[in-house]
């Protein structure tokens, strides 16, 4: 006994098999076409702010280092018709005149640039044949190092007072006080002023009224007509300044 058994239709898995197979070729098309399509839009559309800058060629390079070459920081200063130095074109740098060097033993001469008329208050004050001033050599910096320097040794005579009465001797030492100070700050700072000027101060205490003060005095000086000379200049240099006599 032979039994039959019905057949499966074929038909129906093959088309769904080929309809997938078409899809999936159809949207690998699509999906090319959409990637081409893109590019082409990125390549030939113009990108913002990109496009706005001008393109530059190489002759307008080239002139431009050509004028960045020959530029000059200082060409405002010239004026509207600038004379550029020589040197400025070219680059290099003109030596500097050399300076003859003075031999050891020989000094130059001073230049006189006019006569020098000493102040009325000094012509009067200081008779003729007397210094105006002692002056100091010694330098200012060396001056300020020196607190205080030794008085001059006085000269002591045997003499009997009657017999130096009457030869006209000046009983009295003389001193130019610049200043006197609360603080010794001030009076350092008055004591350098004198040393610019060439003058050697001392700086000295004592006590007044419970205080101590600070005196800057210059001197001292044996004749009171060289004291004077000194007080007229530091006055024609704005320092107020008092003579002071000390008995020897």
């Amino acid at each position: 006994m032979s039994s039959k058994h019905p057949s499966r239709p074929l038909g129906g898995f093959d088309r769904q098999r080929g309809g997938f197979a078409v899809g999936l070729i159809i949207g690998l098309l699509i999906g090319l076409a959409l990637a081409l399509g893109v590019a082409l839009y990125v390549t030939k559309v113009p990108i913002p702010f990109v496009n706005k800058v001008p393109q530059r060629t190489a002759d307008q390079d080239a002139a431009e280092t050509q004028k960045n070459k020959n530029w000059d920081p200082n060409s405002p200063l010239y004026g509207k018709n600038p004379a550029k130095p020589n040197n400025a074109a070219s680059g290099t740098v003109a030596p500097l005149p050399s300076v003859a060097t003075p031999q050891p033993g020989a000094l130059p001469a001073p230049a006189v640039t006019g006569s020098v008329t000493p102040p009325p208050a000094a012509r009067a004050s200081a008779p003729a044949g007397r210094a105006s001033a002692p002056a100091s050599t010694r330098d200012p910096a060396a001056i300020l190092a020196d607190k205080a320097p030794p008085p001059a040794p006085k000269i002591t005579t045997t003499a009997p007072a009657a017999s130096g009465a009457s030869g006209g001797a000046d009983p009295f030492t003389y001193y130019v006080q610049a200043g006197a100070y609360g603080r010794p700050e001030d009076a350092e700072q008055q004591r350098a002023k004198l040393a610019m000027l060439g003058m050697e101060g001392r700086l000295t205490e004592r006590e007044q009224a419970g205080r101590t003060v600070y005196r800057v005095r210059v001197g001292p000086f044996e004749r009171k007509g060289d004291a004077e000379a000194t007080k007229a200049k530091l006055g024609d240099a704005g320092v107020e300044a008092a003579l002071v006599r000390v008995q020897r």
